[in-house]
């Protein structure tokens, strides 16, 4: 084995988004892409003397070929250590949870979230830090410094690990162990839960479905929940995770989990539904003919938190994205805790966090979590709701009508159009911001502005400010309308359109959602002109 030093020129765009750099596959397996990203990383990390990284994905196509490359660089920069989920498998919360378990310089997570997998479809890269969670910008933007000045790149020649085999061999000087890729994290999340609880649930007949989408969670819900739990083999289904996602988008949402929807809106629907995305950090919850949004998800597990032995003691304080809806800021307000708004992207709770401003965290993208790792975290989100049916007896839509009769209910959407023409979707944006100032005060409809901006966040903890992260335009009554472009997709631009509406009566709680939005949706139109500018007339995907 020899370390070789490649001559190598920079690729364009190699800007890490939201959610670090994912690209079409096609464009990873060009020679020196991926590994041009990989410099760049380790350029930016410095000295390995004595480190471990983890390393793992959510097994979608080309994930064990770009394990193999990481594998072989790391050996050449020096890096002591590497933990390597077998198969090439570690959930995007496991990666978290394994380098605060290890103490861990890092980890390299590679995963296009609930993108689409395959030959034909995404990939992506990301690293994250000590902490467990995404890497700040300030490391992702010297990153990218790195990969427009690259000239050659470090790798070993060695030969391929075997990646289905625990233990541990040499690589260069460098041990590379291959773990088991539950274990770690199986044994956290019977620390926050009380599995006797759950367990007894089960015995008593509770039924459950839980749709692995053929992603990377179902390996993790087949274990806990049907090995630890005790739920009926055949529980967790679609729980191989497969390099196309069995042909689906593996994103769980009432549109790409029409199967599960399906079943809970039947007559033989099970008690409890749930579903998780490609890498494992997304959620949905759905009861009997009832879609669970992830706002008022994160808002009910806020509002009973002490239901987990793990979080008997109460919160700190809650912290949501932007666009997330209100709900979580009403039990906030209940339970005389902080509520954080800070912009779309995991990445941004980890200051909160570690500085035990904030105990839960949520977006509207089917996103919840909490202090025990660093990223959001589908499987965990289950196991809360789980929890709290044994430790209530109620039903989960019981837990939500009684939620919305004590807080009210907060009417959210969100509209996405996908692929749409970058530069049309980025002139729409920047008109709309020169039309900010003036729409203070106008009436819109039978609304009254009271806000219009581009909003801008100031960490409190480190005091960095992140700006121009989604138009608001905020209601006298609190209703609001949310315009922003996604970091997340790989063709085109996204525009997503958020629209919320509080209402307090129960009597008015079971309206349809999208006609109870209807006339903020009328207003998004009027002020944004988004179906001339998209050339659409309808959203790609509503939720």
């Amino acid at each position: 084995m020899t370390i070789q030093t490649i001559a190598t020129t920079p690729f364009a765009g190699q800007r890490p988004g939201t959610s670090g750099l994912r690209k079409k596959v096609t464009e990873f397996q060009q020679p020196g892409y991926l590994e041009n990203f990989v410099e760049a990383i380790f350029l930016t990390l410095g000295d390995f003397q004595g480190r471990t990284l983890v390393l793992g994905g959510d097994g979608r196509y080309f994930n064990r070929d770009a394990i193999q490359t990481i594998l072989r660089m790391a050996a050449a920069h020096g890096v002591s250590r590497v933990l390597v989920g077998r198969g090439g498998i570690l959930s995007t919360p496991a990666v978290s949870c394994v380098i605060r378990k290890r103490a861990a310089l890092g980890g390299i997570v590679l995963s296009a979230s609930h993108n689409p997998g395959g030959p034909d479809g995404d990939f992506g890269i990301k690293y994250n830090i000590d902490n467990g969670g995404p890497a700040p910008e300030k490391i992702t933007d010297a990153i990218y410094e790195h990969t427009k000045t690259l000239s050659a790149y470090r790798i070993s020649d060695a030969g391929p690990v075997d990646l289905d085999r625990i233990g541990s061999i040499r690589l260069e000087d460098m041990e590379v162990e291959v773990i088991d890729s539950v274990s770690d994290y199986a044994e956290l999340m019977a620390g926050l839960f009380d599995f006797d609880a759950i367990r007894a649930l089960f015995q008593r007949g509770f039924t459950m479905r839980f749709d692995g989408m053929y992603a990377v969670s179902g390996p993790y819900a087949k274990a806990i929940i049907e090995g630890m739990l005790g739920a009926p083999a055949g529980t967790v289904v679609n729980a191989e995770p497969l390099e196309d996602f069995g042909g689906h988008h593996p994103d769980p949402n009432p549109v790409n989990a029409a199967e599960l929807i399906a079943l809970m809106d039947g007559p033989d629907a099970p008690d409890f539904g749930a579903a998780s995305d490609g890498d494992g950090d997304r959620n949905m919850i759905v009861g009997r003919k009832l879609a669970v949004s992830p706002s008022d998800s994160l808002a009910i597990i806020a509002a009973n938190a002490t239901a987990a032995p793990g979080y008997r003691d109460g919160i700190k304080g809650i912290a949501r994205s932007m666009p997330t809806s209100q709900a979580a800021d009403r039990v906030a307000a209940a339970l005389g805790v902080s509520c954080f708004e800070t912009p779309t992207g995991w990445k941004y709770f980890g200051n909160l966090l570690d500085a035990g401003l904030a105990t839960l965290c949520g977006e509207e993208s089917y996103g919840t979590g909490s202090m025990h790792i660093r990223e959001k975290d589908g499987v965990w989100a289950v196991l809360f709701w789980l929890n709290l049916i044994a430790a209530t007896g109620k039903s989960v839509n019981e837990i939500v009508q009684e939620h919305w009769a004590r807080f009210g209910r907060n009417y959210y959407s969100r509209h996405d159009y996908e692929a749409v023409d970058a530069g049309a979707a980025n002139a729409m944006m920047d008109d709309l911001r020169g039309k900010l100032a003036s729409l203070a005060g106008q009436t819109l409809g039978d609304f009254r502005v009271q806000l219009a901006d581009d909003f801008t966040y100031t960490d409190p903890v480190d005091n960095s400010v992140s700006s121009r992260q989604g138009v608001r335009i905020v209601m006298t009554d609190g209703s609001r309308i949310v315009m922003r472009l996604s970091g997340t997709g790989t063709e085109g631009a996204t525009v997503r359109l958020y629209l919320e509406r509080y209402e307090a009566d129960p009597a008015r709680h079971n309206l349809d959602t999208q006609q109870a939005l209807a006339p903020l949706i009328a207003i998004a139109e009027q002020v944004s002109g988004l179906k001339a500018r998209t050339g659409r007339e309808q959203p790609s995907v509503i939720t």
